[in-house]
């Protein structure tokens, strides 16, 4: 059996557009020696639509310190990581997160309850640009971590007979729940059903790294021996949608300092993923972080953000 640093070695080697990477090797510039690696991941990289759409990098850095020329945006990366930033380039836009190597490799683990980044990296992303080897090898043992630590969250909340890929679907409704998101009701199947292949290799490493050995047989329920869904788990995830939920606003609040034209993004982002025509007015231009805590509590009555 391929083993999981194997898989995602693989995977995160596999080609882009050119226009890709040249644009990530554009964000590395912006850090200087403080780049370490920058991965590419999201909707973008599914459907390999460009034009017109928001790219979704993540940059990692040695440290922040090294990183920022302002010392309150290394202070803020590292009170609430990631820092969020927009950037565009040849006619392509994108947002980029910045991570310290440490906080990545941390974040992207069972250390902690927060989803936000071993969900995303539990999916595919590629590594469109490395300082060096090492800094490649650093990044591949990092997101090897993500998927154990989304299956292992998820086992004890699943059904008893499980698929492989139900196993991930409802993994990632999991993951969707603990997090404020704008994406219709079915993203997180859509998510796994766009690769069904790519979920089924992954399933037995992923499992395997938690001591858990399982043979895939089509979509036959797993051998799984699950005790089924514990009060504990489920006070578990009760409180990663509270804790992820409040840190998403913070976050929110962070990047109307940090994220030029943030707000408008956001629009931007609900009214694609959610069906809604939300109107940026000027007002919330000039206080985004007022603008969107007027916005949120309507948001949320009409269910466009969960």
């Amino acid at each position: 059996m391929t083993s999981l640093q194997d898989l995602v070695r693989e995977e995160l080697a596999a080609p882009v557009d050119p226009r890709v990477t040249d644009f990530a090797r554009h964000v590395a510039g912006l850090f200087g020696d403080s780049a370490r690696a920058v991965l590419f991941y999201g909707s973008c990289l599914r459907t390999t639509e460009l034009e017109g759409q928001m790219l979704d990098f993540y940059v990692i850095v040695s440290d922040y310190r090294a990183a920022y020329g302002k010392r309150w945006l290394a202070i803020a990366n590292r009170l609430i990581p990631p820092n969020v930033f927009p950037v565009q380039h040849e006619g392509l836009q994108a947002k980029y997160a910045v991570l310290s190597e440490s906080d990545f490799s941390r974040l992207a683990s069972s250390q902690t309850r927060n989803v936000s980044v071993w969900a995303r990296f539990a999916q595919p992303a590629r590594l469109v640009w490395s300082h060096d080897n090492g800094a490649a090898d650093r990044a591949v043992s990092a997101i090897s971590q993500a998927a154990p630590a989304l299956l292992e969250a998820a086992l004890p909340m699943v059904d008893e007979k499980v698929s492989a890929l139900d196993l991930w679907r409802q993994a990632f409704a999991l993951t969707y729940a603990a997090e404020l998101r704008a994406e219709r009701q079915g993203r997180a199947a859509s998510v796994v059903d766009f690769d069904p292949d790519r979920y089924r290799r992954f399933t037995s490493p992923g499992l395997g790294a938690l001591g858990v050995n399982v043979e895939i047989n089509g979509d036959e329920p797993l051998p799984l021996d699950a005790p089924g869904r514990s009060r504990a788990a489920r006070w578990t995830w009760a409180r990663r949608r509270a804790e992820g939920k409040l840190l998403t606003l913070a976050r929110l609040a962070k990047a109307s300092a940090t994220y030029a034209g943030g707000v408008d993004y956001l629009a931007w982002k609900i009214n694609r993923h959610a069906g809604t025509e939300i109107t940026v007015r000027p007002w919330q231009r000039r206080w985004p972080l007022l603008g969107a805590m007027v916005l949120l509590p309507r948001l949320l009555m009409r269910g466009a953000v969960r």
